[in-house]
């Protein structure tokens, strides 16, 4: 996660076509080419990719402001369960002890954001979640 379009060129490769799509605000996460300086343990080996968004939420955005940095994130779907966990209460029963910090910001709900992936010759939706596809011309996967 990061904090604007600049951040993400740091890290990604952005051409037009990228920067048309990450001007869209929404529950977005995107997959670039890497820049050579994002750690090899953060991009899959044979791809050289990285997944980034601008979060939406005013917690996940004072966060990033205050590391000033870019932030990793993930979304936390035990095995076996249907759902990601979204609630403090019941992130905290299931594994308090494998975390050093919880913060209750409200729930973010279970719906994950869209990924698209903007490294090939044409847009590919990889997954439909939140974010709505309206606003693009993509294929879908």
């Amino acid at each position: 996660m990061c904090r604007d379009l600049a951040e993400i060129a740091n890290y990604a490769i952005v051409d037009d076509t990228a920067f048309r799509f990450l001007k869209v605000q929404g529950s977005y996460t995107f997959i670039l080419r890497a820049r050579r300086q994002v750690p090899r343990r953060a991009t899959p080996r044979k791809t050289k990719t990285i997944g980034v968004r601008i979060p939406g939420h005013p917690v996940a955005h004072a966060l990033i402001a205050e590391l000033d940095e870019p932030m990793l994130s993930a979304t936390l779907q035990l095995p076996g369960e249907d759902l990601p966990l979204s609630e403090a209460e019941e992130i905290e029963e299931k594994v308090r002890n494998q975390l050093d910090l919880i913060i209750d910001a409200g729930p973010c709900g279970t719906v994950p954001s869209t990924v698209i992936d903007l490294t090939g010759a044409a847009p590919r939706v990889l997954r439909e979640g939140k974010g709505p596809l309206a606003p693009f011309s993509v294929e879908r996967v």
